[in-house]
């Protein structure tokens, strides 16, 4: 056989993914896609044919390891076709073109394709042009594919993407760019997705989005996110429904009542800050101020007193000084939070905000960000301690606790439970009383049957 023609020696494929959850949702329905081509999805013991990297370039951090993951795949797969997708694949196809080894690069805008693209690959030349890019500016889209999510049931909560795009432009994030205008899956197309997952072990799903609060306003006429929490409420059995990352201003009073008077949506909310100071967030283009914030917080507090708030947060935004910086601080401190994510600020070129002046240093930024990890520490720690003896219903996992073999699963308020008990427990809704901490990351409890 001439050594200028690759053939898929086997029909194999790994995938690695790279960055936030909608990426991850995006690449287990790309296998679960795969599979229904006919293609096994590998593991550590069996080679890929084929090997795909769903990239990532929110930072310059991330751009690098996404180029570090594709030079990796290239060096120990020799012989296996290379496909490089996801972010960085939409923002720096030039980049990746420099890459010798790569063989095709698929843009977000193409990703819906990859399956068939892949498949219908055949014999692939290797003396031809090489990459092979496909790629359009995503800023043009009007329509969300859906991303298959329903055909992907080894989740004990599956994820369903009802979202995708940004139309905000923060001054740090490279996301309207990489994603495109924020874009919904119509109401129909979300049932489908659910009514697909198999009944008799689908107990708790996870609505996600990149812009999720924004759902539904690009159709004519609008959509609420509350309507479609209302339909999935009228007409599927499902136990749970959990939301991921919602924006200040698009948590709306409908929205919290509705969480609130509900027995199905989970009383856990990830409810981005990013800065606690007003000149910073006006610098971000942020679209509230810290009070709007500490009411809403409050408001959801005082609506759902058991209810778990996790906050992201960015540490040293130029201009960020010492007051700046404790004005978040200080915010967060008594706030009833229950966690904190705290990011670094990372200049990514093509943002306004990495040319912006007052730069801050990386040590300054480190000694910020410590002393909010160890505040977040305090924050989960306290909240764990408020559910010592009450007893919460707990989603339980198809997985044990490597370290002591028990069960692991979460709340409906996202507290990390470990208990005993038999494998039927597993992929089940299950009351539980909670014992005591484990840590800082885990509470022990007990079923309740």
């Amino acid at each position: 056989m001439d050594n200028n023609t690759r053939p898929f020696n086997h029909r194999t494929v790994s995938v690695t993914t790279l960055g936030c959850k909608v990426n991850q949702v995006e690449s287990e329905s790309l296998c679960a896609e795969l599979q229904s081509f006919g293609w096994d999805i590998s593991n550590e013991t069996k080679p890929a044919g084929v090997c795909i990297i769903n990239t990532c370039t929110v930072t310059q951090k991330a751009s690098m390891q996404s180029r570090q993951a594709i030079r990796r795949a290239i060096r120990e797969n020799p012989g296996s076709v290379i496909v490089a997708t996801g972010c960085y694949a939409q923002s720096e196809p030039l980049e990746l073109q420099k890459i010798e080894g790569l063989d095709f690069i698929i843009a977000n805008s193409d990703k819906h394709r990859i399956a068939q693209v892949v498949t219908e690959a055949g014999n692939f030349d290797a003396t031809s042009l090489k990459p092979v890019v496909l790629h359009h500016d995503i800023r043009l889209e009007r329509c969300l594919h859906p991303a298959g999510a329903s055909i992907v049931s080894h989740r004990t909560r599956p994820f369903i993407k009802i979202q995708d795009g940004c139309d905000h432009f923060c001054t740090y994030c490279i996301v309207p760019y990489t994603r495109g205008p924020s874009r919904s899956l119509p109401p129909d197309a979300v049932m489908a997705e659910i009514f697909n997952l198999p009944a008799d072990k689908t107990h708790e799903i996870v609505l996600t989005g990149i812009h999720m609060g924004r759902y539904g306003m690009d159709f004519s006429p609008p959509v609420s996110l509350v309507d479609l929490l209302k339909r999935i409420h009228e007409t599927c059995r499902i136990g749970r429904i959990r939301l991921s990352s919602i924006e200040p201003v698009e948590f709306t009073d409908d929205l919290l009542h509705f969480a609130a008077t509900s027995q199905r949506v989970c009383h856990h909310f990830h409810i981005p800050l990013q800065s606690g100071d007003a000149d910073i967030l006006k610098k971000m283009n942020r679209s509230y101020d810290p009070e709007l914030f500490i009411k809403l917080i409050q408001k959801i507090h005082a609506s759902i007193p058991d209810v778990a708030i996790g906050v992201d947060v960015m540490v040293g935004f130029p201009g960020e000084t010492d007051t700046a910086f404790n004005n978040t601080y200080q915010l967060l401190e008594r706030l009833p939070v229950a966690y904190l994510h705290a990011f670094p600020f990372s200049p990514r070129p093509g943002t306004p905000a990495s040319q912006f002046p007052g730069q801050i240093d990386n040590d300054v930024i480190k000694a910020r960000r410590n002393r909010l990890l160890t505040l977040g520490i305090k924050k989960k720690s306290a909240f764990y301690h408020q559910t010592i003896g009450k007893t919460l219903v707990v989603m339980v996992e198809n997985k044990r606790d490597n370290a002591t073999g028990l069960l692991t699963g979460v709340s409906g308020n996202y507290v990390r439970v470990l208990l005993d008990g038999d494998d039927h427990l597993k992929n089940r809704l299950l009351p539980c009383r909670i014992i005591e901490p484990l840590g800082n990351k885990t509470v022990l409890g007990k079923a309740v049957c």
